[in-house]
């Protein structure tokens, strides 16, 4: 199972984008389940996910209306919520360093 810092800000995300909302409650309730060990695991239970450095991983939400971007560390079984946002928005971050703005 893990750990998924914070929740508070995947809940902040849901009421940002309320269309995406159940999606991203469905994603977490999935990630609490998972006991992946590497990338390799999640790439076979998530097709689309991106590794895009510094443990950063993304995932479409909603068919790849939305983009999910959290630094994974398999070794402690730690996921911390780093952006969210809809595919067009993804398009203007860079992704390697964006950080969650309260």
């Amino acid at each position: 199972m893990f750990n998924i810092i914070a929740r508070r800000t995947l809940l902040a995300y849901c009421q940002e984008y309320p269309s995406a909302s159940n999606a991203l409650k469905q994603w977490y309730a999935e990630w609490l389940e998972h006991s992946f060990t590497n990338f390799n695991e999640l790439k076979a239970a998530y097709g689309s996910a991106s590794i895009v450095g510094d443990d950063r991983v993304v995932f479409n939400i909603m068919g790849n209306k939305y983009r999910l971007v959290v630094r994974l560390v398999f070794e402690y079984k730690t996921i911390q919520i780093k952006w969210f946002g809809t595919h067009a928005e993804y398009d203007k971050i860079d992704v390697a360093t964006v950080q969650y703005q309260k």
